[in-house]
């Protein structure tokens, strides 16, 4: 403990947990859906509605993430078929880049998902935010590389939204 200058987290820091720690929010954006070109050529109908009974991977249940979606999801009556669930969003990403399904990733790296995985942004929605934020074992983080890191992430990745 006390090790790490920074942990960057899609939650802030649980009450529960013992350490002494800070949670220090940068941003939150929209979340966006891909797919890959062959399974984009699958799918009935505009985004949203072509999400209904098409192969969708999601983070694991119980995170803010998935209940948000799934939240999303009931509320305009699409039922995916749900593939599988993942832990770890560059191995659902890396499922996704292999056509298992459509994937989600935040909509603020949206061209670098694109351009890395090489597939296609097919919808976002507003409605539901994917949060991040840095924990640290300082209350006013004062390293000048994490603030720096800090300020940047603020002033340019969430910026937009």
């Amino acid at each position: 403990m006390h090790r790490l200058d920074l942990v960057l987290a899609d939650r802030p820091i649980p009450p529960t947990v013992s350490t002494r720690a800070f949670s220090h929010k940068l941003g939150e954006c929209a979340v966006s859906f891909f797919a890959m070109e062959e399974l984009e050529k699958q799918l009935q109908g505009e985004f949203p509605r072509c999400l209904d009974g098409a192969p969708l991977l999601l983070p694991s249940s119980g995170t803010q993430l998935r209940s948000g979606i799934d939240q999303w999801l009931d509320k305009h009556r699409i039922h995916p078929r749900m593939v599988a669930e993942f832990d770890d969003s560059a191995l659902m990403k890396a499922f996704g880049q292999e056509g298992a399904g459509i994937f989600i990733a935040p909509a603020a790296i949206e061209e670098e998902v694109e351009r890395q995985y090489q597939a296609t942004a097919i919808g976002r929605i507003s409605e539901v935010k994917e949060r991040f934020y840095a924990i640290s074992v300082e209350r006013r983080v004062t390293h000048p590389v994490v603030s720096t890191l800090l300020d940047t992430a603020r002033e340019t990745l969430f910026a937009d939204e």
